[in-house]
């Protein structure tokens, strides 16, 4: 068999580009008179081309591979430092809008934007809209500026209000995604739910192209709710922006769309993109999901969206409009997402001392460390029940602090590291990056759980810092009356034999192979197991703590 060189593409990754320009030009020969997609395209885009939207996935392309250093770490880029976690951190509020916390991130925010972008710009257009206008005549009418300044400025701007009005630290091109989806979606409701549905072919085709044969077989996974994480507020204060520009620009040009088609299309798109997805902390690494008030938030959102496009100049009541009353329904919500980001966005971690009793390892100005139960500061940092709800959350993990970048936050949650038992945390800035390793060790008792320990190594350290020891483990089965425990130890595990809650003999835990007797039981290694034999009876007591 040949052997090609490895520089080559696969013929798969040939076959699907071919694929789709044969496919298209068939599309092409059965829709009808040649030319006519061309010519409609450059009625609208300068040449034809979207150019304001590859501009804009450029600049984000941009921000992770060069900013986040995703150039040399691409499955791991900086992204602490690039979340908008205050108002007195202007680097986080300026970048979070366009950073991302990883490839899976980014590929779906830039698939959405390269199926959604184009028809919001088809909208928005590079030409004037009025028959007769010279479109050199200003500035603003210019299809140069339109194309290469003035929609990637508005993309910008629109990213800036996400990441500023957006309640709490958020990371992503997400919020503006919605903001194409909003804007496209007032003028062309039905081509904003295909444009978004494509979104699944184009993802589905880059993956096809950058691994065509992938191989897979079951195994254990840690993972929180899928729907954890989800800045729905930033979804939806974006989606609202893209709805009120859109809504301007529908009034500014005179132009009016079916009432139903837009509600129909709001509500498949609101639910589709998952705008339902209402959640909160409940307890440690537990959230709970308001499903249900989610389906009535996307339905108001779309009757709202409905109501204010379709509104036309006719007074209401008095001097009052329906298009004044349909702006207004617009930006009440927006003014209340407004209210509520201002006071937690200027919250501080102030001189927030690192949690925990244990160590920290100190990176320019980043402390890392490792805590259990100790309350999150960053969600708790204004005081608010409601519902049955509080932000009074506590949080269990690896925790860093940055007080001059106002960062308090959970890297690897408890759960995570105990799935893993081990992680890297990267902290940086601007032009620069560095890895905290973190390691966590254990013992698992028979009908008595776990106890374990967790170490921290700095770029620059050459042994690992002990950091956290949890409580002894205490195995269920007795022999003679007695009880066994594992107990942490400053980086050691020692193994105690107890009665009636004292501690009647210990010793360090026996190498692998050897043995110990205590108290007259004789406890032996035998690999990650650790038995326990006395009067002729042999249990296991104990298991190594084991990670995937």
């Amino acid at each position: 068999m040949v052997q090609l060189p490895s520089w080559l593409p696969a013929p798969e990754q040939v076959a699907i580009p071919l694929a789709v320009l044969l496919s298209l030009v068939l599309v092409r020969r059965l829709d009808g008179p040649s030319g006519r997609w061309g010519q409609r395209l450059r009625s609208r885009f300068l040449l034809g081309v979207p150019w304001g939207t590859l501009v804009s996935i450029a600049g984000v392309l941009a921000v992770y591979l060069f900013v986040q250093q995703g150039w040399n770490h691409w499955r791991n880029p900086v992204t602490l430092p690039f979340s908008s976690w205050s108002y007195l951190y202007p680097t986080g509020w300026l970048l979070a809008p366009f950073s991302h916390t990883g490839p899976g991130h980014l590929v779906g925010n830039l698939t959405t934007t390269l199926a959604v972008a184009p028809l919001a710009e088809y909208f928005f257009g590079h030409f004037p809209s009025k028959r007769g206008e010279n479109p050199f005549f200003s500035r603003t009418s210019n299809p140069w500026i339109r194309a290469f300044v003035i929609f990637p400025a508005g993309v910008a701007l629109v990213g800036l209000a996400t990441s500023v009005f957006a309640w709490g630290p958020i990371i992503g091109f997400s919020g503006v995604a919605f903001a194409f989806v909003g804007f496209a979606l007032v003028r062309y409701p039905l081509m904003t739910v295909v444009a978004v549905s494509a979104q699944g072919a184009i993802r589905t085709a880059y993956r096809a192209m950058r691994d065509p044969v992938i191989q897979g077989s079951a195994s254990r996974s840690f993972g929180d709710p899928w729907w954890f994480g989800i800045a729905v507020q930033g979804h939806a204060l974006g989606l609202l922006l893209g709805i009120l520009l859109g809504v301007a620009v529908l009034y500014r040009r005179r132009e009016r769309v079916g009432a139903l088609r837009l509600w129909t299309g709001t509500v498949v798109l609101g639910m589709s993109m998952t705008l339902w997805a209402l959640w909160w902390y409940r307890g440690e690494s537990t959230y709970v999901l308001y499903r249900g008030l989610g389906v009535v938030f996307v339905v108001a959102l779309a009757a709202l969206t409905t109501v204010a496009a379709t509104a036309d100049r006719r007074p209401l009541f008095g001097d009052v409009s329906r298009q004044q009353v349909g702006l207004l329904a617009l930006l009440l919500p927006l003014a209340v997402m407004v209210g509520v980001a201002v006071p937690v966005n200027l919250t501080t971690v102030g001189d927030a001392s690192v949690p925990g009793d244990g160590p920290a390892v100190e990176v320019r100005g980043y402390n890392v460390t490792y805590a259990e139960n100790v309350p999150n500061q960053k969600v708790s940092a204004i005081d608010v029940s409601l519902f049955g709800e509080t932000t009074d959350v506590t949080t269990s993990g690896v925790v860093v602090v940055n007080e001059d970048r106002e960062i308090w936050t959970q890297a690897v949650s408890k759960g995570r590291l105990a799935f893993g038992g081990r992680a890297g945390v990267r902290v940086g800035g601007v032009g620069w990056s560095e890895v905290v390793n973190v390691q966590r060790r254990g013992w698992s008792v028979v009908d008595g759980g776990t106890t374990y320990q967790v170490w921290l190594r700095g770029p620059d350290d050459d042994e690992w810092t002990h950091a956290f020891a949890s409580e002894p483990a205490i195995a269920g089965p007795k022999l003679s009356n007695r009880s066994v425990a594992i107990v942490p130890n400053q980086g050691t595990f020692v193994v105690h034999v107890t009665q009636n809650n004292s501690t009647v003999a210990d010793a360090p835990m026996p190498a692998v192979g050897g043995n110990v007797t205590l108290d007259g039981i004789r406890f032996e290694r035998r690999g990650p197991k650790l038995f326990a034999a006395y009067d002729g009876t042999r249990v296991r007591v104990a298991s190594r703590e084991t990670y995937n």
